[in-house]
Order: structure tokens, then sequence, then C-alpha cells
């Protein structure tokens, strides 16, 4: 069985004519809003070559935080694909499914033909984690300290001259993600 591949194409209407999804479950910290908004500046043909999805309504499906990124940018002009004909729940599933990540780094591989300064730059997390899953402490317990008050962070063999940095990065992470969590 075979179905044709609706095809798509890329128009450019000004950024004040898109509007943020309200509802979509991921957020983006300050902190790589920023990384975000300097790459966007730095390669704007990113934008041409993965445009913005919005519904008929313009309402974004996929590329929220670049649309962010793009307003942070002063970007009057933005490519966005229109995808029409898609039900609610199909809306829905393609704001998930866009915002799934499919694979694993190769650290190795990356230690061996990449800076991890510039990585670092373009928004990739050097430090291999899963913030997500450090979420220990309780709603029923809001004081509990986490994980006996000690979270482990591994180092990749390659970026073991980089711990110290790591460790403020986690730091910063923690402290931002806990109000009032205090890291030493």
């Amino acid at each position: 069985m075979s179905e044709t591949i609706e095809k798509y194409q890329t128009q450019y209407i000004n950024i004040n004519d898109v509007k943020l999804n309200e509802d979509n479950p991921r957020f983006i910290t300050d902190g790589k809003l920023a990384k975000l908004t300097q790459s966007i500046k730095n390669f704007p043909q990113m934008l041409s070559i993965r445009p913005i999805v919005v519904n008929k309504d313009m309402m974004v499906l996929g590329g929220n935080m670049r649309l962010k990124a793009c307003q942070e940018a002063g970007i009057k002009e933005v490519p966005v694909i229109i995808a029409e004909g898609l039900s609610m729940e199909q809306e829905l599933e393609f704001l998930i499914k866009d915002n799934v990540s499919g694979g694993e780094w190769d650290w190795d591989l990356l230690a061996q033909q990449y800076d991890f300064e510039q990585l670092e730059d373009w928004g990739l997390d050097t430090i291999k984690n899963d913030w997500d899953n450090l979420d220990y402490i309780e709603e029923e317990q809001e004081n509990k300290a986490l994980v006996d008050d000690k979270i482990l962070v591994t180092v990749p063999e390659p970026l073991l001259d980089q711990k110290d940095e790591i460790f403020e990065s986690v730091k910063d992470f923690l402290s931002e993600k806990y109000e009032g969590c205090e890291v030493k």
C-alpha cells in the first residue's frame, strides 16, 4: 500500500502574523533562548532549511522556540509551512512528534571531530544528561532533599578537562529549576 505524501510549500510571512502556541508542552530556558537567538543571527539560512510549521490559523505546531528566538533577533519575516488539512488530533500528534528526539550522541565521535565550545555555541549540551529525570522532589514532601543530598554527575572521558565547567553548569541548572536549592 503506497500513500501519497502531501507536498507543502514554504512561505515567508510577517512574524507578527505567526502565533506562539501557548499549549506547547515544551519550554526553553532563558540561557537556551539566548543561544538559539545567537545561532539564528549567525546562521539565518537554517530558518529557510527548517521553517516553522503552523496550522491554518497561523498557530505554531513546530518551531515555537525558533519563533521566540526570531522575535528576539528582530527578524521581520519568517519562513513557514502551513500544514493545512490536519485534524486537531493530528496537530497535537505533530506537536509532540516534532519535539521527540530519536537518537543518542556519539560522544567519542563528537570529541574527535568537533570543538566542544563550538558545539555549546550551536546549542548542544555537551554534558550528557537527562535533566527531566532529576526531578526527585515529591510534591507532598517539598523540602525533601535530592537523593540523599547528593547527585552523581558522570563526566565522559573526553570532557574530563572541563569537569569544573560541567559542575558549574549543573549547579546553575539546579538553582534555576529548584528555587532555593543550594548547591555546593
